[in-house]
Formats: C-alpha cells, sequence, structure tokens
C-alpha cells in the first residue's frame, strides 16, 4: 500500500472517529448496560435483593407461554402489514411513476399519512372503529357483527389497517426510487418484441428492482416487528393482541422488574439482528446471485 493510500486511510478514520464515538456512546452504552441488567435480579420494588443470576430471567422468559404468544402476535402483525404494505405500495409507486400530469400533486397527497404522527393516527383508528362512537359499527355491513376492537380478530385487523394506511406510504416512496432505476429501453424493446405490460412488469420491472424491494422489505419488517404505539393506543394489549415491545413496557415499566424486563429487550434486539441477516445475507445474497446469472 502507497504512503498517499495509508494517508488517505488514516484521513478517513479520523473523520469517522467523531461519528463512531458518539454512536458508541448514545447506543452501545445502553445496550450493555441492559444486557448486564438481564443478567441479575433486579426489582425495583425490592431494591436491596439485587443479585447476579446470569442466564436465569432469559430461561424464564423462553419457557413462557406468554412470551411465545407475543411472538405469535407480533409476527402476525408484521408479516400481514409489511405484505399488504408491499402490494399496495408497489401500485401506488406504478401510479406515481407513470403520472403524466400533477406528478408532484399526487406524489404529495400519497405521503399525506405517513406525515401523519403515529399515535395521532392510531386514535383516529380507534375512534372510528369504537363500539359507542365509531362510525364503522354502523355501517351496513358490519352492523350486525360484534365491534372489531372488543375481539382478538377484529382487533389485530385494526392493527394491520392502520400499520398498513400510515405505512404503505413510505414503503412506495422507497419502491418509486427502485422504478426510476429501470431503464425504459428495456421496454420498449420488449414492447417491440411483443410482450404485454404483465409480462414486462415480471420479467423486467421486477428482477431489477429487487434491491430496491430487499431495502424498503427490511426497513418495514423492522419497524412492524417493534411495533408498539399502534397496539398500545389501540387495544393496549388487551383482546389476545399484546407484541413483545408491550409485553417489555409492561415488564419494564408497570412491574419495575429490570432483570426481566431487560432480558426481553435484549431477546427483542437479538430478533431485530436476526431479521436484518435474514434480509441481507440470505434475500441480499440471492438477489446479487440473481444478477450476475442475468449479467
Amino acid at each position: 500500500m502507497s504512503e498517499r493510500r495509508r494517508s488517505e486511510r488514516r484521513l478517513a478514520w479520523m473523520l469517522c472517529a467523531p461519528a463512531v464515538i458518539a454512536m458508541l456512546i448514545v447506543t452501545g452504552y445502553p445496550i450493555g448496560y441492559a444486557v448486564w441488567l438481564s443478567l441479575q435480579d433486579y426489582d425495583l420494588r425490592f431494591p436491596d435483593d439485587r443479585e447476579f443470576v446470569g442466564l436465569s430471567n432469559y430461561a424464564d422468559v423462553l419457557t413462557s407461554s406468554i412470551w411465545w404468544g407475543d411472538v405469535w402476535n407480533t409476527t402476525i402483525i408484521t408479516v400481514a402489514s409489511v405484505s399488504i404494505e408491499l402490494v399496495l405500495g408497489m401500485a401506488i409507486a406504478l401510479i406515481m411513476h407513470r403520472a403524466i400530469f400533477g406528478r408532484g400533486a399526487v406524489r404529495a397527497s400519497v405521503l399525506i399519512p405517513y406525515g401523519i404522527v403515529t399515535v395521532v393516527a392510531a386514535f383516529g383508528w380507534r375512534y372510528a372503529f369504537d363500539p359507542a362512537s365509531g362510525f364503522v359499527q354502523n355501517l351496513p355491513l358490519i352492523s350486525d357483527t360484534a365491534a372489531p376492537l372488543t375481539e382478538r380478530g377484529g382487533s389485530l385487523a385494526v392493527i394491520v389497517l392502520t400499520e398498513v394506511w400510515k405505512t404503505t406510504p413510505f414503503m412506495a416512496l422507497l419502491l418509486l426510487a427502485g422504478l426510476a432505476l429501470v431503464p425504459d429501453e428495456l421496454h420498449e424493446a420488449a414492447k417491440v418484441d411483443g410482450a404485454g405490460p404483465v409480462q414486462r412488469f415480471f420479467r423486467i420491472t421486477l428482477p431489477l428492482m429487487k434491491p430496491a424491494i430487499l431495502v424498503a422489505l427490511l426497513f418495514r419488517t423492522l419497524d412492524a416487528f417493534r411495533v408498539f404505539d399502534t397496539v398500545y393506543i389501540q387495544t393496549a394489549g388487551a383482546n389476545g393482541t399484546e407484541t413483545v415491545s408491550i409485553l417489555g413496557y409492561q415488564v419494564l415499566i408497570n412491574r419495575v422488574n429490570l432483570g426481566v424486563g431487560s432480558a426481553v429487550s435484549v431477546l427483542i434486539f437479538l430478533a431485530v439482528i436476526l431479521i436484518a441477516t435474514f434480509f441481507v445475507r440470505g434475500l441480499g445474497a440471492s438477489t446479487a446471485r440473481q444478477r450476475g446469472e442475468a449479467a
């Protein structure tokens, strides 16, 4: 390595050092302290009884049916909301990409739900489906059924609908950026060869958009798995809708059990890392291999 190359590398490290140090202070210390607390029997109601118990808190959480039930609820919300958002986001992105006139107005109007604070959106959907004052319960097809927020299936459906309404514009925005990278020349050539719109979409658009789709799925899956505010506002975990984030909140804040609550938080953190690794290493490697074969 030349002296110039080494000098540039040292400069790069020096420029990155302040940001790295700030990230270690802001995120590294809290994560490390949470791991340390998770290895102790630490209940704020009995602060003098604090003792080191090792992995006992993790064993208690992982052998609890409540934890696995909350994991199942979180998985349902994550898979349902992200799947619907991907389909709707792709449709909206195609509309925004192909808009002939008023493109700026169309994009601005589509992004309005994403600009609304999540708590406000959750309250809006909660009031709409409220069995006493909500207008949805008075609709002809729903008036004869049970109120959605009074039973598990309906509550999960309202939560998913809220997440979809709120974050589909974000998914559409990411997919729109991927559509901009698809060359129009390929579509024109496919038209000349007699390919229809559906063939062009599945044979040209989707393969070239896989990196953008991967990024959109990664961001939204990580965000959906940590869902808290929507569930807390609409059901607070009632009707069998408690998620892992709600469980962590209940143990840490309401029961002031820092040991078990920190163990739940660390497990959520590890689950997020596993999801990210699956997308980046698994789907990302598959996408890169397919692009290489196509080249």
